[in-house]
């Protein structure tokens, strides 16, 4: 199976952080499981399930939001470098996005909304779509393997983090296709 690499990601509006401040920190690299920390309201806990799926490789950019705030606030990032959000992410937080109860985090005066995207071989052309987290369970159930990313994006000031990863699906082994010899 092939994941998305960043520029994908990046192309389709997701923008992970990745400063030289947290190169420099030692920080790059490091992430925090949300079952190794107790998970958030949005993971439904550290058991490593959303609505009775199961879910592996759970990565939580806490760490990396944490930073990238904190560069901000200190003046080492302008906000207009982290309030960058592609428009097709501000589009798709707008009419796809799951509102959530938190501020954002840099202009402080409007709610953030969670963008949930999935991504596999076995979805074809709708690799990369928008989700709702209600459709994850029966997604989960019908294929085999997929990666899931979420982001938090603010429609005022454009910020936008990606906030989890996970891999969901029934972990059955796709059939490999035979190719013709020659």
């Amino acid at each position: 199976m092939t994941t998305p690499t960043l520029s994908r990601i990046v192309r389709s509006g997701i923008t992970p952080r990745s400063s030289n401040s947290l190169a420099r920190r030692g920080l790059a690299g490091r992430w925090v499981s949300a079952a190794s920390r107790g998970g958030d309201g949005f993971l439904g806990g550290g058991a490593g399930k959303i609505g009775g799926m199961r879910q592996s490789s759970v990565i939580d950019y806490a760490l990396a939001r944490r930073a990238t705030l904190g560069d901000v606030r200190a003046g080492r990032v302008s906000v207009s470098d982290v309030c960058d959000a592609h428009p097709y992410l501000l589009r798709a937080a707008r009419y796809h996005g799951e509102k959530t109860s938190k501020r954002c985090p840099v202009c402080r005066n409007a709610e953030l909304a969670h963008v949930t995207y999935t991504y596999g071989d076995e979805l074809g052309s709708a690799s990369g779509r928008v989700r709702a987290t209600r459709d994850l369970p029966g997604l989960a159930q019908r294929f085999s393997e997929l990666h899931v990313y979420v982001v938090e994006v603010c429609r005022s000031c454009g910020w936008n983090h990606l906030t989890t990863s996970f891999d969901i699906g029934t972990g059955a082994k796709q059939p490999r296709r035979r190719t013709a010899e020659k």
